[in-house]
């Protein structure tokens, strides 16, 4: 028989981190009435990357008795450990089943994530489909761009929200509210929704009924989050974000977001600057990343990044533009990003020849972007990614040599100062887009191109990376489907798709005879629509008018531009009634005169601070390097006045006894902190360090030395453990065990057996074990291991090699690091 840890799922899953919770500002409400989970259809890492869930979980949570969890999808391992064991999946604040919650919010961003949400509804013990679904089954509602083509996801989601979530999800909640507080059914709460503008329940409403979008909101009412989930791993934005603008006025052809989120709509700076240092303060980030569809377009964008970097340069945070236009990347601006760490610059162009960027109304040359590329390298960076697209509406094999051409002129414009790297993505004609006719060219086509561009780039500074050709086929199928792609959605995921927008991880053979057994055939969802035509999408309004999306398809055609709104007359879109809805610009800022203030160089007064810190519970899932950018992020929210290294990527002087492995806790670990002198009391500094920590995460104490401080890793000499066996005989017999002990502390040598990276290492483990006991009233072993350059010893060799426990028996034993011995 094999004894599990309560904490067994933890310790077999790849990675812990992903399923801890217990995050710095994460919010606890258990006695709330309506319970609302958050379910992203994506990793932890993903998921808690993207701003619209931070947002929506402060907003829900500022309600009263009302509660926000969220809930990620669980990587393959995890999800098969789940069902091997019979458990449901739950949320991370409170363990809860996602079968006991109010509303289930699933946030669709992308199309190939559709098998994910349906393997989280089946994993949650909920009916997949909506007509499935009972008085006690949760509401499962949808939002974000994929939500304005519902038609395949129809048959499992119970409503829709068209657009934007801020105000929306507060009706949500107070129909929710009313109906529970009048015992009312479940159909009673969807008839309630069903009557909030903007929102659409596939039961209820008739087919002819055309919903119309929420009616935008106003940024500057909505300033979250204030304090944002700080993550417990790596995750994709590893930052602050801050959202500066919504929607766009550009009008690129194929671009789905820049006519879902109009009218155009702009933070004032002053808020910004706001969202900006409360979020820094609140979670100890280096970074601030200013989102919006394109950052160069903030109509104060140059003051904006004047007054952040006079504001918090002098902190080491760096900023981030992650969406750029070559054309507004002006001196000044590359001045002030200048300030802040480099590492690669990303821009995108799109399409390799002017032709193209007028068909696409993209409204740049191939001269912006080369004077861009060389600004960049100019201005110290080593490396500028270029996007394009292959695939679009009228593109020749010249539009790909064009492609090859300007790769190799922006590679002449960085005049060996750095590489190129090419980014190849294949064009798929989303709905509510002038491009939402086209056609999307075939598997075979998009790999032609691919080939046609991998051979024309050889050199080596230039890099091609290109997107999974399978993956642009399902996407584009899934975009633009009708309630037919239902039932392959739920073929695929009954077969055992999942992560489909990983391409490690889909299985597109499964997908293949998916299309076999549901009648679905590519070509059919994949082929150019004529405009006569009704679209699986025509009863969603976006408020863009169909009239201004076929114009602008006919001067696609004969590649005539479309002027910017924001400079030019109205180019009746739509969307602006001129009233409350229209494009709003930053009010005028004059704050960001000041000159910045340098960072602190470092000076032979600076001090070192040793802390001793422990890590219990959950956050003995956590890896070293999890550890460590927990503790500086709190160290960065302290008064304490940290020292940072030289170069492009300047890094706290912090430095580490040792590493713990993932899963076991440590009660004694060492970290030497390089800062300014303190003259505060060090005992108020590490309550103000650990208020900032995660649970689990603990300094114990601090000390300022008096001396210059050795590198600890060079000080270590050992560690103290307990092994705290489980109590069943059938897995320890304690004569046996005492009688292993005896044997091995009697030996001059024990040399024992270990796979490392292909091969096997035999090592002699007796002269690293100090001391070794047992004891029977607690089943505890005590082991004194020591460390040096040459060598050391874990352990689970101990466990498994002298005590000859087997791989699963040794895993209910409890590891516990005591003490570090320096």
């Amino acid at each position: 028989m094999t004894l599990l840890r309560p904490d067994a799922l933890l310790l077999s899953a790849e990675k812990p981190s992903r399923y801890l919770g217990a995050e710095v500002n994460a919010v606890s409400k258990p006695d709330a009435l309506v319970r609302f989970a958050l379910a992203f259809p994506d990793t932890y890492e993903v998921g808690m990357s993207h701003l619209g869930l931070q947002i929506l979980y402060a907003v829900i949570n500022a309600i009263p008795d009302t509660a926000a969890e969220r809930c990620f999808a669980p990587w393959p391992d995890r999800e098969a450990l789940l069902r091997a064991c019979g458990l449901p999946l739950t949320s991370l604040e409170s363990g809860t089943p996602l079968r006991n919650f109010d509303l289930i919010g699933f946030s669709l961003q992308y199309e190939l994530s559709y098998t994910n949400a349906l393997n989280m509804l089946d994993l949650g013990l909920i009916p997949i489909r909506a007509i499935d679904r009972r008085d006690g089954h949760p509401i499962v509602i949808a939002g974000g761009p994929c939500a304005f083509n519902p038609a395949p996801m129809s048959p499992f989601i119970d409503a829709f929200v068209i657009g934007e979530g801020e105000e929306a999800v507060g009706e949500i909640v107070a129909a929710v509210t009313c109906e529970k507080n009048r015992q009312g059914s479940r159909n009673d709460i969807l008839r309630a929704i069903s009557a909030i503008d903007g929102v659409y329940v596939p039961t209820l409403h008739p087919a002819d009924r055309r919903i119309v979008k929420r009616r935008p909101v106003d940024l500057n009412a909505w300033p979250h989050p204030a304090a944002p989930i700080v993550p417990l791993m790596q995750t994709i934005h590893d930052r602050v974000v801050v959202e500066i603008a919504r929607g766009c006025t550009r009008g690129c052809r194929f671009c789905q977001a820049g006519m879902l989120w109009r009218p155009y709509r702009e933070r004032d700076v002053s808020q910004i600057l706001d969202m900006a240092g409360s979020a820094l303060s609140r979670t100890g980030h280096d970074e601030i990343s200013l989102l919006s569809l394109s950052a160069g377009d903030y109509s104060r964008i140059e003051t904006l990044m004047q007054a952040l970097m006079c504001r918090h340069v002098s902190d080491r945070v760096a900023l981030a533009l992650p969406s750029l236009r070559v054309e507004s990347l002006g001196p000044s601006m590359i001045k002030e990003i200048q300030r802040t760490r480099k590492t690669s610059f990303t821009l995108a162009p799109e399409a390799g020849t002017d032709k193209m960027r007028r068909v696409i109304n993209k409204g740049n040359t191939a001269q912006d972007l080369l004077r861009s590329v060389d600004s960049v390298f100019s201005a110290g960076w080593k490396a500028v990614k270029l996007y394009f697209m292959i695939g679009l509406p009228g593109e020749t094999d010249d539009d790909l040599q064009g492609i090859v051409d300007l790769g190799y002129q922006a590679l002449r414009a960085a005049r060996g100062r750095g590489q190129v790297t090419i980014s190849l993505s294949t064009f798929v004609p989303k709905p509510h887009t002038p491009f939402q006719w086209a056609g999307q060219i075939s598997l075979a086509e998009t790999r032609r191109k691919q080939d046609f561009l991998r051979e024309s780039f050889r050199h080596r500074r230039i890099q091609v990376k290109w997107h999974d050709p399978r993956m642009s086929l399902l996407e584009g199928i899934l975009s633009r489907g009708d309630n037919k792609v239902g039932n392959l959605i739920q073929c695929a995921f009954e077969k055992g798709c999942r992560f489909d927008g990983w391409s490690d991880v889909i299985k597109f053979d499964l997908w293949e005879e998916a299309f076999g057994e549901t009648g679905i055939t590519p070509e059919d969802y994949l082929r150019r629509r004529d405009p006569a035509c009704e679209l699986p999408w025509d009863g969603i309004d976006c408020g863009v008018t169909r009239e201004f999306l076929l114009a602008e398809n006919l001067k696609a055609a004969s590649e005539i531009a479309t002027p910017d709104c924001r400079d030019d007359a109205c180019q009746a879109c739509g969307v602006c009634d001129f009233d409350g809805i229209r494009n709003c610009f930053s009010a005028a800022f004059d704050e960001a005169s000041d000159s910045p203030m340098p960072p602190r160089p470092a000076s032979a007064g600076d001090k070192v601070y040793r802390m001793v810190f422990s890590k219990r519970d959950r956050a003995g899932y956590l890896s070293h390097l999890e550890t460590a950018q927990a503790l500086t992020r709190a160290l960065r929210r302290s008064r304490l006045e940290l020292c940072f290294s030289a170069g492009f990527h300047p890094h706290p002087k912090i430095s580490f006894a040792g590493a713990t492995a993932v899963g076991m806790e440590s009660l004694q670990e060492f970290m030497d902190v390089t800062a300014a002198p303190y003259d505060g009391n060090l005992e108020t500094l590490k309550e103000s360090i650990n208020d900032a920590l995660p649970e689990g995460l603990a300094i114990m104490s601090i000390e300022q030395l008096p001396f210059v401080a050795k590198d600890l890793s060079g000080m270590l000499k050992g560690f103290v453990y307990d092994l705290s066996l489980p109590d069943a005989p059938e897995i320890v017999d304690p004569d046996d065990l005492e009688k292993r002990i005896d044997a091995f502390l009697a030996a001059r040598q024990y040399v024992i057996e270990r796979p490392a990276k292909g091969k096997t290492i035999r090592r002699d483990i007796r002269p690293f074990v100090e001391s070794l006991t047992f004891s029977r009233e607690t089943n505890i072993i005590r082991a004194t291991l020591l460390f040096s350059q040459t060598g050391s010893v874990r352990p689970i060799d101990l466990l498994t090699r002298v005590f000859a426990l087997s791989a699963d028996e040794a895993a209910a034993v409890r590891v516990v690091k005591t003490a570090t011995l320096l």
